[in-house]
């Protein structure tokens, strides 16, 4: 059987897109849309996995999806829809449920990051995410996800169920009309350029995350001019100056970080930035990323807040999205239920 290569993936909407977001994952997806079918969602369904107040879910959804689309998502190109309009999300997670493992999931390590000590009183739709992230990718049968370091061990998660469920009705498959028992692809991941891990700016050994509860810790691309300088000039860095080669920060998280977001806002290499900066101070430094920062998120931020006040519009492209999301997923929905067993009318 002949799959077509297709790219799927999304982004909560829980707290503003930062920095990290928008080189780590959407540049990316960006470039992917001049090469692949793509399908970006706003995963709404894995938000609720923790309790959203529910108008404050409805304008994030509404955020994310501007941001989306601020950022170069062409939602002519591309499908952009948010999840919970798409029910083969929630019915394909039902039937992965059945065929995943709990070895498995017991296995992730973000879900006892999230859970805590308090894993007791977590709720049951955390520990199965993993099993809804596999039916996000597998309901359209895409064969590539971006994703970052963080999210390699649910894509693989994701494979294995895709083989299971490939081994498990493999006559039914096959009386279906793929003779060569192939119904799920077994998803790639898809890992590149020089900032796919972009860390805090107050811990160059940890993620740059939208709950860590320092606001100093990342940039929001919802931040002004001015907010930015303010948070480059305050990360946190060491007091020996920038090195002339990439191997000189070997054990210098901070400045490696800085290093890697500078290269990655304009298109450089590591090695390119260290040849300009190498010797300097990080102040003359910081006063150059703060400038290509603010130079490359301030159209952004700009054009998304102007798509905010114009929610009708946002909620048309995800209507239409949803709609094209469906025609795709509908089908290999259909199929998946003969070959499970079930009877549709």
């Amino acid at each position: 059987m002949t799959i077509k290569e297709r790219v799927f993936s999304g982004m909560q909407p829980t707290g503003s897109l930062h920095l990290g977001n928008y080189l780590g994952a959407m540049l990316q997806w960006i470039k992917l849309q001049e090469t692949h079918e793509c399908i970006y969602c706003v995963v709404d369904l894995h938000a609720i996995t923790v309790w959203q107040d529910p108008e404050e879910l409805r304008r994030s959804i509404r955020q994310v999806t501007a941001a989306y689309l601020a950022a170069g998502l062409d939602p002519q190109r591309s499908i952009v829809f948010n999840q919970s309009q798409v029910s083969a999300h929630a019915e394909l997670a039902w039937i992965f449920n059945c065929v995943a493992r709990l070895g498995w999931l017991n296995r992730m390590t973000q879900f006892k990051e999230k859970a805590g000590k308090d894993r007791e009183n977590a709720s049951v739709g955390l520990f199965a995410y993993p099993n809804l992230m596999a039916a996000d990718i597998l309901a359209y049968r895409a064969t590539h996800v971006p994703v970052g370091d963080d999210q390699k061990q649910h894509l693989e998660l994701a494979r294995d169920i895709a083989q299971k469920f490939n081994n498990d009705f493999k006559g039914g498959i096959e009386r279906a009309g793929h003779a060569d028992g192939v119904f799920f692809p077994l998803p790639e991941p898809v890992i590149t350029g020089p900032a796919t891990r972009v860390m805090s700016l107050r811990d160059g050994t940890k993620k740059m995350s939208k709950s860590d509860p320092s606001d100093l810790s990342r940039i929001n691309l919802t931040d002004n001019a001015e907010t930015i300088a303010r948070k480059v000039q305050k990360a946190k860095t060491d007091p020996e100056p920038l090195p002339s080669e990439a191997a000189g920060l070997k054990g210098r998280p901070e400045a490696e970080n800085l290093v890697g977001i500078y290269a990655a806002l304009n298109g450089q290499s590591v090695d390119a930035v260290l040849s300009e900066y190498g010797g300097a101070q990080f102040s003359a430094f910081k006063k150059a990323l703060a400038e290509a920062a603010v130079a490359r998120l301030a159209p952004i931020t700009s054009e998304a807040e102007r798509m905010m006040q114009d929610p009708a519009t946002i909620e048309r492209i995800l209507a239409d999205g949803s709609a094209r999301a469906h025609a795709i997923a509908a089908p290999i929905m259909a199929e998946v239920k003969d070959i499970v067993g079930f009877i549709r009318s």
